[in-house]
This record gives C-alpha cells, structure tokens and sequence, in this order.
C-alpha cells in the first residue's frame, strides 16, 4: 500500500464516527431505576434458630 492509500483509509475511518455523531443520543430516564430484590432468607434463619436451640439444649439438658 502506498502512503496515500493509507492515508485515504484513515480519513474514511476517521469521517465514520463523525458521521454518526448525531445519531446516538443518550438521555436520562424520566422515571427512576427501581431495583427489586426478593432474597428468601427464611431458611438460614430457621438454620440458625434450630442450631441455637441444640445449643441450648445441650447446654441446658437438665432443664429439658
């Protein structure tokens, strides 16, 4: 390739964003951005609960 015709290819690449400039828009939305997160954390609770009362129980075994 010769220097012109490198030289030809870069202005062509370099003209296609310009060319495009005025298309792409980014706007705002106009509502907000609402996340929602539904975590069952039931079942670790319920972990926890059932390992502190064996604790409880094994600690306490005269009460029980």
């Amino acid at each position: 390739m010769t220097g012109a015709t490198i030289g030809r290819r870069l202005l062509a690449i370099a003209a296609v964003p310009l060319a495009l400039g005025g298309c792409i828009t980014v706007e705002a939305p106009t509502e907000p951005i609402v996340i929602e997160l539904n975590v069952n954390i039931r079942q670790e609770v319920i972990y926890r609960l059932a390992e502190d009362a064996g604790d409880t129980i094994e600690n306490n075994a005269d009460i029980f």
